[in-house]
């Protein structure tokens, strides 16, 4: 995301899951679970924080596809008007005064918020992590910048730009959104080419896939932790496993001139994406996935359902690489469930807080848990909604909010007498920090 925007569908699979049997959904979290996931401060799996700025400066790093380029669209009802998770925020985060939001009390915040983030320099982004009881922050960024030290925040940098190295004027056709994405994943690949001081694509595929190699190497040494996939956004999740001949033979013809067909294109695509999964497993990097609904109204609903990567999961040449689903798949959480089940899949639920309340967050968390309660990570998905709305807000809403939904799951399964309330607790450990330890080894 940041996508924690979503388009209107979302509204239709709430409604849906809200109306199916209420298993799950206590009123309360017990208390002793309730106590032990307020001590635990959380690694946040997928997020997307700002660096520190000066007056007149702006980031525009904090996301491949920033949503601002693209028509306006439908929110999720959890943050309509008038509900009470922003001024709860803002309170705790800001000292505000009000439980509503009328414009006279928001250029109110806006001061607050700006003195604050003058006042704290380079420590602001630190400071919002202590608020949000969060120790680590996995950044989802084009680059990493002021404020964002390494030990409290790990980069994630996007690799989708290195899929689509030949003409896109196909892609940009579909419509307005695909027309910004593709727009800004051309710009990024020509800037990696540049700092490799390349005026044009080599004409060697193989050539091409070290090029692709030596980006991923140092992101590694610059501190990446992981490589993100927005895929989702672009295409469908369906990866094929193409012979390297028949993409190389696509990839010589057109790479100078012209444009494939979609099929053909999609050879390249596929090749190319099982060049840098490998990668990923020989430099000890998980792969990153958007599996979820996404912003924008012509996001395809269907393309976020994670199901659609099993044949890559069971190819036993990537078993050597970890891939993380991000969202959950939601609302696809069944089939998520199911794919953790995978050796090499893990999943969070980032977004989730914003995606439904958290009785039914609940519902679908509890699915993960007794699944592989190893395979599952916390995530809030802080990001920049523009306008009042800041990454500040959306990080203590998901810790918030996550902890609230992960607490009334523990606490269905304790009194359905599927875990006692010490697993419970042990189990809230591993979602909101040990497993991320065990996975990205820091």
């Amino acid at each position: 995301m940041p996508r924690s925007a979503l388009v209107l569908a979302i509204l239709g699979a709430f409604l849906l899951a809200s109306c199916e049997g209420q298993r799950g959904s206590h009123a309360s979290v017990k208390s002793s679970v309730e106590y032990e996931l307020r001590q635990i401060h959380a690694i946040d799996n997928h997020a997307h924080p700002m660096k520190a700025v000066g007056q007149g400066e702006e980031d525009h790093e904090y996301d491949a596809l920033p949503v601002e380029g693209i028509p306006s669209f439908a929110l999720p009802t959890v943050f309509s008007e008038g509900n009470p998770y922003f001024p709860q925020a803002w309170h705790t985060l800001f000292g505000y005064r009000y439980s509503d939001s009328k414009p006279e009390h928001l250029a109110e915040l806006e001061k607050a918020k700006r003195d604050l983030a003058k006042q704290k320099g380079d420590l602001y982004p630190s400071w919002v992590l202590n608020q949000a009881n969060t120790e680590i922050m996995l950044a989802n960024r084009v680059a990493m910048g002021r404020g964002l030290p390494s030990d409290r925040f790990k980069w994630v940098p996007f690799a989708d730009m290195f899929l689509f190295p030949l003409n896109n004027e196909s892609y940009k056709a579909k419509d307005p959104d695909h027309d910004v994405f593709f727009g800004r994943e051309e710009k990024l690949l020509k800037g990696y080419m540049a700092n490799a001081q390349m005026q044009k694509l080599p004409v060697s595929f193989d050539d091409y896939l070290t090029f692709v190699s030596h980006q991923l190497e140092s992101w590694k040494s610059g501190g990446a932790v992981a490589f993100k996939f927005e895929l989702a956004y672009l295409r469908d999740l369906d990866i094929g496993n193409p012979q390297k001949e028949n993409a190389e033979r696509v990839y010589s013809i057109y790479s100078q001139s012209s444009a494939p067909s979609d099929d053909e294109y999609k050879m390249v695509q596929d090749y190319v994406f099982r060049h840098i999964a490998h990668e990923a497993g020989r430099l000890g990097l998980p792969v990153h996935f958007h599996c979820a609904l996404g912003a924008g109204s012509y996001f395809r609903d269907a393309t976020g359902n994670s199901l659609a990567l099993e044949p890559l999961f069971n190819d036993p040449g990537m078993r050597k690489t970890n891939f993380v689903l991000l969202h959950g798949g939601w609302p696809f959480t069944k089939e998520s469930a199911l794919m953790i089940l995978k050796p090499n899949v893990y999943l969070d639920f980032s977004a989730f807080e914003y995606f439904a309340y958290p009785s039914q967050a609940a519902r679908d968390i509890r699915l993960f848990l007794e699944s592989a309660p190893e395979k599952v990570l916390y995530g809030s998905d802080a990001s920049p909604w523009g306008g009042d709305v800041g990454w500040e807000e959306t990080a203590w809403i998901g810790s918030n909010n996550g902890r609230q939904a992960l607490g009334l799951a523990l606490t269905a399964m304790i009194d359905d007498g599927e875990i006692s309330e010490d697993r419970a607790k042990e189990i809230a450990h591993m979602v909101m920090r040990e497993n991320a330890r065990r996975l990205y080894r820091f």
